[in-house]
């Protein structure tokens, strides 16, 4: 398939998605994820009109910011080690990988050596798989209420990845349940502004988190690629 066909595939199963959820298409924002694909794609899936890129390792992802950062916002969607922290706050918009105090301490100690505040998403191993990162549901709001004294920290949201599952339909419940947790942290009050995100779903399984409340899909292969795009 072509970067376009793509494109509009994925924009008829959104489209779909929010009707059956009676939701807006406006009210969901595609990541396109370009890890796996070249500085040149990159720039061409932009060009198609993405506005939202996604990239996990800041390596990987140092030639498209530099090619790119004018024309498209870098999330952070990978796991984030601490001494990594001064690569990325300044360059992502957004973090959607804050999983534990020593790394908030580290994004406020950068964020504040450059009179900025970066929102955040905190990530929460809904599923309770080992192999995947992120906190335990019971323990996010600690950490929340830990995040308030770090003025570089803006949390604005939870993120979630469900199991690989060959039923997309068997991830309904790790969706259901990150967006039952926020309306939970919401009626608690815990932040000084309501919890309004929530990054969730990926290829496999994104149409399900819509009609669950996915407001950031983070769309690799069924939109990007794993090879060059090819070109019209």
């Amino acid at each position: 398939m072509t970067l376009e066909s793509r494109i509009r595939d994925v924009e008829d199963r959104l489209a779909r998605a929010c009707a059956a959820s009676g939701r807006k298409r406006e009210d969901v924002t595609v990541i396109a994820v370009t890890k796996y694909v070249s500085t040149a794609t990159a720039a061409a899936v932009v060009k198609a009109g993405a506005r939202h890129i996604g990239e996990n390792r800041w390596p990987d992802a140092k030639d498209k910011w530099e090619a790119l950062k004018e024309q498209a916002q870098f999330h952070y969607i990978g796991s984030l080690q601490t001494n990594k922290v001064k690569d990325v706050v300044g360059r992502f918009q957004y973090i959607h990988s804050l999983d534990r105090l020593s790394l908030a301490e580290a994004i406020h100690k950068k964020a504040s050596s450059l009179g900025i505040e970066v929102p955040c998403l905190l990530q929460v191993n809904v599923s309770g798989e080992e192999s995947k990162h992120g906190l335990a549901p019971e323990q996010v709001p600690e950490l929340i209420r830990q995040l308030r004294p770090l003025t570089g920290v803006k949390p604005i949201g939870l993120m979630t990845m469900a199991p690989f599952e060959d039923e997309p339909e068997r991830t309904r419940s790790v969706f259901r349940a990150l967006r039952e947790l926020r309306d939970e942290l919401n009626r608690a009050a815990l932040t000084e502004a309501p919890l309004t995100e929530l990054s969730m779903g990926m290829s496999n399984d994104f149409e399900v988190a819509v009609e669950e409340g996915a407001t950031w899909v983070r769309l690799g292969t069924v939109l990007v690629g794993k090879e060059e795009i090819e070109a019209n």
